[in-house]
């Protein structure tokens, strides 16, 4: 049977921070952190490994999906012929023992917090510029904003705008004179889009105007608008994808503009090119 007290004291430390450890070997434990500086300096470098270890793995798991994997996915289509089916073979199961299955975990979460604590250490140095973070954070907040209202009105399709198209130049005085930006309304009769008329809602208090259009097959897309401060740099008709909504933004002139519309949309980023040279 595996000896517990033999282990490394990483290894002894790491199954406290597991809570892997009995009653007994916790006494223990918490007892030599309380008089052993060196002990307790170990443990507090295991367990900041572990939680920025935690931390970027949350960090991967929020990324959005990519647009094209999702496209693949919509467009496979099912086999055309069953398979044959696979002759069974005799399933080999493996069961490791407590002690076993214990010291296997173990030696895992050493690893684990070994590599965290290294990458935490190298990345100490390297602040993100400020200034940087902070537009990073408004330009994302636009785009949940945005993305927001785009299911919200998806929700109520009988009253997916405030003013309807038929009110042409309301909806040009209306929203030059409080989004702050002179813009035309796109035709996008060619390519399968109905305008049906103009929202204005706010984003971290700036407003933004929203131009809503249709499909024949009751598909709803939008193009909103607003007033930014954006590096020049900053890349164009870049997509995203946020479950069934796909995104294409861009900016011109101090004014940022994304089309919204459906991930499963293949078009989406050659619309919002031929919108930009429109609007």
């Amino acid at each position: 049977m595996l000896d517990f007290k033999k282990l490394p004291l990483d290894a002894q430390l790491t199954a406290l921070l597991d809570g892997e450890a009995s009653t007994e070997q916790k006494m223990d434990l918490e007892q030599r952190l309380a008089t052993d500086d060196g002990a307790r300096r170990l443990y507090d470098k295991l367990r900041q490994g572990a939680d920025f270890g935690r931390h970027r793995l949350d960090d991967v798991l929020k990324e959005p999906v990519p647009l094209a994997l999702v496209r693949s996915i919509k467009n496979v289509q099912p086999p055309k012929a069953p398979l044959a089916p696979r002759l069974s073979r005799p399933s080999l199961k493996l069961a490791p023992s407590g002690p076993q299955a214990l010291a296997a975990a173990i030696i895992l979460f050493v690893v684990g917090c070994g590599i965290g604590y290294l990458a935490a250490d190298n990345s100490g140095g390297a602040p993100n510029p400020p200034q940087t973070a902070d537009a990073a954070s408004d330009a994302n907040d636009w785009l949940v904003d945005v993305t927001a209202y785009q299911r919200l009105i998806a929700r109520q399709p009988r009253h997916i705008v405030e003013v309807a198209s038929t009110q042409a130049e309301e909806i040009s005085s209306w929203l030059t004179s409080t989004v702050g930006v002179a813009f035309r309304v796109p035709d996008l009769t060619s390519q399968g889009w109905t305008f049906q008329g103009a929202r204005v809602f706010l984003s971290n208090g700036r407003p933004v105007g929203q131009l809503v259009y249709t499909s024949a097959d009751g598909d709803l897309a939008s193009i909103c608008f607003r007033k930014d401060s954006q590096a020049a740099e900053t890349e164009d008709f870049k997509e995203t994808i946020k479950d069934e909504i796909g995104l294409v933004g861009w900016h011109n002139a101090g004014t940022s503009y994304v089309l919204v519309g459906p991930s499963s949309e293949a078009s989406l980023a050659q619309l919002a090119m031929q919108i930009a040279t429109a609007i």
